[in-house]
């Protein structure tokens, strides 16, 4: 006979399955993003029902199969029901349950992931900053925790800490000043070679740069550096929060490369 596992975990998504089951994913401390079949969850009465939604968080009780779970009970601590109170919020809730399950993988032990998600959804209610800046630090925190963060803390080209005026949404980082004038010499030159001999290039003619400015960099390298418990905490000015979007919309669109339904729709409701 199948054994059960116990598992603390958040419930990121969960489809209708048949006519009276659900197919959930939920991102556990102990074995990271898992598939499970709530059975039966879908009919008024089923003791599954309450427990079987987006946001759930708690400990839930499983049978393991092949290829899937199949749940069995939870005991929940915190349903962040007031999430649902507001559109613009429970979009933000869902982005963060799609970022989670994108970037996430199975079979690895989740435990900080699934701390940044627990606490960023928690800021979303508790609006002490504003739910555009709980988005950045979300996505670079997540990010971070998932080993795919942004170069903020030296050049990606020479490693170099000083005059880190540039961004590279392709090289994934900062380009100090010195390296960024190098490149563009090299590119200029590479290009007036390509158009007068009509051979292909050598060096790379397509890497932009985007500004960043002191404050910026100042506050990705905070973010990153600083445990979660301790973020949602600051404030910053309009223009950096700006900038800050700009480049992580940049560097997802790029080492993510997945448009999410939820972001959609907030853009729809802005």
């Amino acid at each position: 006979m199948t054994e059960s596992i116990t598992v603390t975990g958040m419930i990121l998504s969960a489809q209708p399955i048949g006519e009276y089951d659900r197919r959930l994913v939920l991102l556990t401390k102990e074995r990271g993003k898992i598939s499970a079949f709530a059975k039966g969850a879908r009919r008024p009465t089923a003791a599954l029902l309450g427990c079987s939604q987006p946001f759930v968080f708690g400990q839930f009780t499983l049978y393991e199969g092949r290829s899937s779970y199949t749940l069995q009970s939870a005991e929940v601590e915190n349903y962040f029901a007031k999430l649902r109170e507001d559109l613009e919020t429970v979009y933000y809730g869902v982005y963060f349950c799609e970022f989670a399950e994108a970037v996430t993988r199975e079979g690895l032990p989740a435990k900080e992931e699934l701390k940044v998600l627990y606490r960023s959804l928690g800021a979303l209610l508790k609006r002490s900053i504003g739910v555009e800046l709980v988005r950045a630090v979300f996505e670079l925190k997540m990010l971070s925790v998932c080993g795919v963060s942004p170069q903020v803390f030296e050049c990606v080209k020479c490693r170099r800490k000083e005059e880190l005026v540039w961004f590279s949404t392709k090289s994934g980082g900062c380009i100090c000043k010195e390296c960024a004038d190098k490149l563009w010499r090299e590119a200029e030159n590479e290009r007036q070679g390509v158009q007068k001999s009509g051979r292909s290039p050598g060096v790379d003619l397509e890497e932009k740069f985007q500004a960043i400015s002191g404050s910026t960099l100042y506050t990705m390298q905070y973010i990153l550096s600083t445990p979660i418990e301790s973020l949602y905490t600051f404030t910053v000015s309009e223009e950096v929060l700006l900038q800050l979007k700009k480049v992580l919309k940049e560097f997802l669109s790029i080492h993510i490369g997945r448009r999410f339904k939820s972001l959609e729709m907030l853009e729809l409701l802005g």
